[in-house]
């Protein structure tokens, strides 16, 4: 972007740095259920927020006493992929899991 000038001897323009901010970003939520199985929802968190084990189960955990948990934090289209993602597999294994994005 440029502004201009007049001067004596013609138009002087001066670059003016253009301020981005990053895009926003989504915590993808797991939501607690009394049907889906601790392995189920651990196994899921594995796969698709490629977490180890023992991260997968503290995370479990937290979703299991708090009703809610964290998997991860991404951009809006990435968030949204996994949501579905995660959705999907839990209803063709016939479990109620739900999993929501928020924003940060």
């Amino acid at each position: 972007m440029a502004t201009k000038h007049e001067n004596d001897g013609g138009t002087v323009l001066e670059r003016q740095e253009a301020k981005l901010k990053p895009p926003p970003m989504y915590q993808v939520l797991l939501l607690n259920d009394d049907y889906t199985p601790m392995e189920f929802v651990v196994a899921v968190i594995q796969e698709y927020f490629n977490k180890d084990r023992e991260t997968a189960t503290q995370i479990m955990l937290k979703v299991h006493r708090d009703g809610k948990g964290m998997c991860g934090v991404y951009p809006k289209d990435i968030a949204s992929t996994k949501v579905e993602l995660v959705l999907t597999h839990a209803r063709k294994a016939g479990h109620p899991l739900q999993c929501v994005m928020e924003e940060a």
